[in-house]
């Protein structure tokens, strides 16, 4: 795949780059490693310092950046603008926080007694060079929210993202930059993915953290696996979105398309896969689909625009394929189904639900990205557990209930690495994120994903 920025909405290639050869990655791995060297030394207030200067610089440039961000990969204007703003918060949060989300753990008196020393504690330690090899459908929050955790740990990071969100990329180093990180701490590698490996097996890079697809996250984990890497990995979602008698039905309809149709749809953590009770189905599958139907395809810059176009003519295409064998094989197209007729240039997609989803559809196992939700009808909460959980992935969850005792359950059954109570899934700095099963495993955010890539360091003294 070429390094390029190609604009979703029309198909035009606007920008290309050459990836860099083995000389240029040979000079910043040597520059990652001898910036470890010295920033390893700063102090949590130092490096916080720095990270508020690059939460400034890039609240300052947000509609900058946010245009970028569209332009690459074909969010809606608004919710780019949001990502950068989000981007700054998380940046401030962990500035305040890894302080004391690191501090060295001293154990109970007793316990040190027992274990025959006049003090012990636990100390977290950076590792080194963290790789992260990172997806375009959140081009800047993916980037953050595990650079910001990692630099205040004390690391520094090589960035190889998606290969069609090359300015995006760029820019992240080069705020980084400006916010006074010193040279090498942050660097990004415009490379492609045949390039990994070699990276990744380097002495010089202590750890490697993934957000993309299943096949990526086995290649990644493979090769770490090899040298004794550590890795985190955040893969596809299949996230259920459970309705049940007890919701507020206005409320879930109305979150239900919000939470589809984020980012048009292409979101690890959107809602995918609706499985409402018997009996508020049908009223919900009305006002939900025709919700999705009214709402605005088009242009990503008119403010106007609820959905863009999908980032990639083979994403639609894979998407269509999805669609069409449900269709196929007897599922119902209650709203979409097709490409919109007004938009022939750019890789637009009609919002779509599908009713009458079965096990031999592709798509019942299969992550659709992009705006296509699925209709499931079930009798009763054993069912809907049972058809929450019928997927390969467990990233994150919703439900909606006001019964007590509906949530216990479903907090003890549910398979996923998050379950979201009347409301939709939504990613923030002081809560862990990841997921089970095929989703992958370990954790972003909160001091789970701080202390991911850190060595924590038993230290003992004796009488």
């Amino acid at each position: 795949m070429a390094i390029a920025t190609v604009d979703p909405a029309t198909g035009e290639t606007l920008k290309t780059f050459d990836a860099l050869d083995a000389d240029a990655i040979e000079a910043r791995l040597a520059r990652a490693e001898e910036a470890f060297r010295g920033y390893r030394t700063t102090t949590f207030a130092e490096r916080g310092e720095l990270l508020r200067n690059a939460a400034g610089l890039l609240e300052a440039g947000q509609d900058g950046i946010a245009r970028t961000m569209t332009t690459e990969m074909g969010k809606p204007l608004a919710a780019a603008r949001a990502e950068a703003a989000k981007c700054a918060k998380a940046m401030r949060w962990y500035a305040d926080h890894a302080a004391e989300l690191l501090a060295d753990e001293v154990p109970d008196a007793g316990d040190v007694k027992d274990a025959g020393a006049s003090r012990a504690c636990v100390r977290y330690r950076p590792l080194g060079t963290v790789l992260a090899v990172m997806p375009w459908n959140f081009p800047l929050w993916q980037v953050i929210r595990f650079a910001a955790p990692a630099l205040m740990a004390g690391n520094t990071c090589l960035l190889k993202h998606a290969s069609n969100v090359p300015q995006t990329a760029l820019y992240i180093e080069d705020l980084l930059r400006r916010a006074g990180f010193p040279e090498g701490c942050f660097q990004t590698l415009l490379v492609g993915s045949g390039a990994i490996e070699d990276i990744l097996r380097d002495r010089r890079v202590a750890a490697a953290t993934l957000t993309g697809s299943e096949p990526a996250g086995r290649s990644v984990a493979s090769i770490a696996g090899d040298e004794i890497k550590k890795t985190v990995l955040e893969l596809g979602g299949s996230d259920p979105y459970i309705v049940l008698p007890s919701a507020d039905l206005d409320a879930a309809v109305r979150t239900a398309v919000t939470a589809r149709v984020q980012n048009n749809g292409q979101s690890c953590i959107a809602a995918k896969r609706f499985i409402v009770h018997t009996d508020v189905y049908d009223e919900f599958a009305v006002r939900f689909t025709e919700r999705m139907a009214a709402l605005t395809v088009g242009d990503p810059m008119e403010e106007s625009t609820d959905v863009g176009p999908l980032a990639s003519e083979q994403g639609r295409a894979d998407l269509e394929e999805l669609v069409d064998d449900a269709v196929n094989r007897g599922a119902a197209a209650l709203c979409g189904g097709k490409r919109p007729e007004k938009l022939t240039a750019g890789w637009f997609y009609e919002p779509t639900v599908l009713a009458g989803i079965t096990p031999e559809m592709r798509i019942h196992r299969e992550e659709a990205f992009g705006p296509v939700a699925t209709l499931y009808r079930v009798n009763s909460l054993d069912e809907a557990i049972a058809t929450a959980n019928d997927t390969p992935f467990g990233l994150s969850s919703n439900a909606w209930t006001r019964d007590e005792d509906e949530q216990q359950r479903l907090i003890r059954d549910i398979e996923a690495g998050g379950l979201f109570f009347n409301g939709m899934t939504a990613s923030h700095p002081a809560l862990p994120f990841g997921g089970v099963k095929r989703s992958g495993y370990g954790r972003e955010l909160a001091g789970h994903g701080i202390r991911e890539f850190c060595n924590a360091t038993t230290v003992w003294y004796g009488a």
